[in-house]
């Protein structure tokens, strides 16, 4: 095994991987996405990989504590949502110790309330399609900014699926992605019911052709997931408990799937699994 990771961490030496994730410790609760968007980052940077991590900059999240600031030279951005002009701010901070920077995608209008995905009521937030095609926009165009072209793209949690789709789509010719394989880590179901059910035409704002979103015609969790995997050029089960809807779904899949790792032994096959997904 140790012959197994010296050799992945020469391979992995200097490879730019960008993490896109919903939630991360230790800025969001302890929970299986948050833990592993994390784990894995961390993981890779001791491998000798070039990390940076993306997240929406959620209003319960102290910045004080977390020491997040503002970063003008990558803000200023509007990107249209649904024909509307949306301000994009930008925050970084750095995990401690780690040695990691997270950057936090924000809006005053999408993110300033005290809250993440629910209201007081435990509702899903009305708005939380356009959260999350401004997120996938946002990641995106602060990228090209840094011009900091990505080897692998890895998402966790739905409020990041749609990277995949806009990636294939909205951004497939841009020099700075050319190269960029995007993986999507599935976990158990995240939200029950549906997304607002406009949201596939505010994608089709975006002018993505109707046929890589037919699924969003009801915008469930699953369906979410489904069109992030026919996007992908690779999969891994996040977690043990995947929804048999999601699973029967993967059965047509023909790209690479790595099967659920537990936490406390996932470095290896992840590592492996990067090096022939680059190879």
């Amino acid at each position: 095994m140790l012959v197994g990771i010296l050799l992945n961490s020469e391979l992995m030496k200097n490879r730019k991987i960008l993490y896109v994730s919903s939630e991360v410790v230790p800025y969001l609760p302890e929970s299986e996405i948050s833990s592993m968007s994390f784990e894995i980052p961390k993981m890779v940077n001791k491998q000798g990989g070039q990390i940076r991590i993306f997240m929406p900059r959620y209003g319960n999240i102290n910045e004080r504590r977390h020491q997040l600031h503002e970063v003008i030279r990558l803000s200023g951005l509007n990107l249209v949502i649904n024909d509307l002009d949306m301000p994009l701010i930008i925050k970084v901070a750095s995990i401690p110790k780690e040695r990691i920077q997270v950057y936090f995608i924000d809006n005053e209008e999408y993110f300033k309330r005290k809250a993440t995905l629910r209201d007081r009521d435990s509702k899903l937030f009305e708005d939380n399609d356009e959260r999350a095609i401004f997120f996938a926009k946002g990641v995106f165009e602060t990228i090209k900014r840094l011009n900091w072209p990505p080897d692998i793209i890895h998402i966790h949690g739905w409020m990041a699926a749609l990277l995949p789709l806009y990636l294939k789509n909205i951004y497939k010719d841009e020099p700075i992605f050319q190269n960029s394989k995007i993986v999507t880590s599935l976990y158990g179901n995240e939200f029950d019911k549906t997304l607002n059910k406009n949201m596939m035409n505010k994608i089709l704002f975006d002018e993505i052709d109707e046929s890589y979103i037919s699924e969003l015609n009801k915008p469930t969790y699953e369906n979410l997931m489904k069109v992030a995997i026919d996007s992908s050029d690779a999969v891994i089960k996040g977690s043990e408990n995947i929804s048999s809807e999601i699973n029967d779904y993967l059965k047509k899949y023909k790209n690479p799937i790595l099967e659920f790792q537990p936490i406390d032994s996932f470095a290896e096959p992840y590592m492996d699994f990067y090096n022939n997904l680059l190879s």
